[in-house]
């Protein structure tokens, strides 16, 4: 079964809280389920959005680091 990618976002140079008030804002506008790609240059990103994830009830379904590129997805709940 492939994955689905609903939406994408690529906010690389932005520098927390954007990205996560971003990804909270792209997530509202999604319906239960789809998925959102998230990639980000932020160096707290790796932790911001896995704490993010847990506090707001959102799956974060993958992270990954490539050098200074960190790539997430995220299903809405």
């Amino acid at each position: 079964m492939a994955i689905v990618i609903a939406r994408q976002l690529d906010l690389s140079g932005l520098e927390r809280p954007a990205p996560l008030t971003r990804t909270a804002e792209a997530l509202e506008a999604l319906r239960p389920g789809e998925l959102l790609e998230v990639i980000a240059t932020d160096g707290s990103a790796l932790e911001d959005f896995g704490t993010w994830a847990r506090a707001s009830g959102q799956d974060l379904i993958e992270a990954s680091r490539l050098g200074h590129v960190f790539r997430f997805v995220f299903r809405k709940q």
